[in-house]
């Protein structure tokens, strides 16, 4: 059983019941509809690296190395196109001072032999000639690409559904239940129980909330608002083509000719609101390196949570509770980790052992560090 119907519940799910075990996801809200879908899509395994996070960036590159074969997989499954785009990644920077700080960051990254290339500001131009005149320069990651999300989501609950997966949306998990010291099911939020021989706890920013277990073995992970903005474009003469970082903001480009601007991050519990300072802060870092996005039409406006651990890595593995396994705490890497988080929670469940992948992102990594 998989308390939760993200993209790495899904997959998950998926995983499972290729090898032919009996899976049931259950999510309180609609499936695949808070993080997965608001979430931008990129797979920036390179461009985000930072100093501490060696572990998370191995993790990344590996899922990196997964994707192309997991959309291609899901295309046949499901004949929906995820489209992984494959123009790369720009992070700008629209000031000397930017310069200077993207420069050093870049030499940071480069010593970890991620493949990360400087470029001019005429370099820059030629890539996105839309781009402001006072761009400084820029990084280029010609591997860090991006998917749709919303097609991503609906493959995922089609190719779940078609590998014999019961699907249970607005169904809310209350607790875990909890027999002997074994997790042997879930409690709903009517009172009645559903039992499991094994439980996966993937339920993003709410993986807290759901009671039952000791409190050493609830994960760590809280919710980060993020509001983002839908914009749309010409989708035969588009404004942009590259996944772009910018101070404030990144844009994606989608196919259909929408525009991804996002995301605030906001220490703001599970609030819904859109506000009037998300949303000029999001437009105003945007129009700072792409001017003519004041002409452009929002098309929509949503909000999501992330899910954030205390290192902002996720926690994947078994539980000190038997029969209790975690796949959250992906904060913005979650469409990233998707195939990686998939693959090797599903080995798990399924009696193959560990991936040596995720080794470094049980739980138990938090207990250590507050001991040392």
């Amino acid at each position: 059983m998989i308390i939760g119907a993200g993209v790495c519940g899904l997959g998950i799910a998926w995983r499972l019941a290729q090898r032919g075990l009996a899976v049931t996801v259950l999510d309180k809200g609609a499936l695949g509809a808070a993080a997965s879908w608001v979430a931008g899509g990129m797979l920036a395994a390179c461009a985000e690296a930072e100093p501490g996070e060696e572990e998370l960036v191995r993790l990344g590159r590996h899922a990196q190395r997964l994707w192309p074969g997991f959309a291609t997989e899901l295309l046949e499954a499901t004949g929906i196109d995820v489209e992984l785009r494959t123009e790369g990644t720009l992070v700008v920077a629209p000031t000397a001072d930017e310069r200077a700080r993207l420069l050093h960051h870049h030499a940071f990254q480069t010593g970890l032999g991620l493949t990360l290339d400087w470029l001019t500001p005429a370099e820059v131009r030629r890539r996105e000639p839309h781009l402001a005149a006072g761009i400084t320069g820029a990084v280029f990651s010609p591997e860090d690409h991006q998917v749709a999300t919303r097609s991503l989501t609906t493959a995922l609950i089609r190719a779940a559904e078609h590998a014999g997966v019961t699907l249970r949306p607005h169904t809310a998990v209350s607790r875990i239940v909890v027999e002997s010291g074994r997790a042997t099911g879930v409690e709903l939020s009517d009172g009645s129980r559903v039992a499991a021989g094994t439980v996966v706890l993937a339920a993003g920013a709410w993986s807290r909330g759901i009671e039952g277990v000791p409190p050493a073995a609830r994960p760590p992970v809280r919710p980060i608002k993020g509001q983002v903005i839908v914009l749309t474009m010409d989708a035969a003469a588009p404004l942009l083509t590259h996944v772009l970082w910018a101070p404030g903001c990144y844009l994606v480009p989608r196919r259909d000719g929408h525009l991804i601007l996002g995301a605030t991050v906001e220490e703001k519990g599970f609030d819904t609101a859109i506000t009037a300072g998300g949303i000029f802060a999001l437009l105003e870092a945007a129009w700072r390196v792409l001017p003519a996005i004041e002409e452009l039409p929002i098309v929509d406006t949503v909000v999501g949570h992330r899910p954030g651990s205390r290192d902002d890595a996720p926690i994947l593995g078994a539980s000190e509770v038997p029969g209790l396994v975690y796949a959250t705490g992906h904060h913005r890497n979650g469409i990233l980790l998707a195939p990686v988080t998939a693959d090797a929670v599903a080995r798990l469940v399924a009696g193959e052992g560990t991936d040596p992948a995720i080794a470094a992102f049980g739980m138990e990594r938090f207990a250590a560090k507050a001991a040392a």
